[in-house]
């Protein structure tokens, strides 16, 4: 990773409707727990739409954390590269506020300003009912997803600073 690079780790996500808020309860857990590097920029984007573009627009790279609904088990992580993401070849039944993201990405790159890199670590939903807090799959899948992203962010030479043991 050159010293200039911008990166931005987006959490999005609805916290009233339960699993939804995933990418967000992601991005708090990453605030308490670990102290990011300058260059790196934690989001908790919840479903602010466009307004998200500004955010974007000013990286180089881009991780995003959300939900995706797949026919597959709830908690399940699911990965999409840049190829992914550039091409279209992401799954179309992604949550409400997901197409909301790719099409604000594509309005990014129509202005010359979208982020050069964009991976997306999502995971399978369990339960989207009105309440505020994770289904016990996708609270343990919380974990796992971290150490998805420390491990994509290890690979470009970041390395977030782990704060005081988390208690449980």
């Amino acid at each position: 990773m050159k010293q200039t690079e911008k990166i931005g780790i987006l959490g999005v996500g609805n916290l009233l409707l339960g699993d939804e808020g995933f990418g967000v309860h992601v991005i708090l857990r990453l605030q308490q727990e670990y102290r990011f590097p300058p260059s790196v920029e934690l989001l908790d984007g919840g479903t602010a739409g466009i307004m998200l573009a500004p955010f974007m627009e000013d990286k180089d790279i881009l991780f995003v954390l959300d939900v995706v609904n797949l026919d597959a088990k709830p908690g399940s992580i699911h990965q999409f590269s840049n190829d992914d993401v550039c091409s279209g070849n992401i799954q179309t039944r992604m949550s409400p506020h997901q197409v909301g993201l790719l099409e604000i990405l594509d309005l990014c790159r129509l202005r010359g300003q979208a982020p050069a890199r964009v991976e997306m670590i999502t995971v399978v939903p369990e339960d989207l009912s009105t309440k505020i807090g994770l289904s016990p799959r996708l609270a343990d899948a919380v974990d796992g997803v971290i150490a998805v992203l420390l491990g994509k962010l290890e690979k470009i030479s970041v390395f977030p600073e782990p704060l005081a043991a988390r208690i449980e």
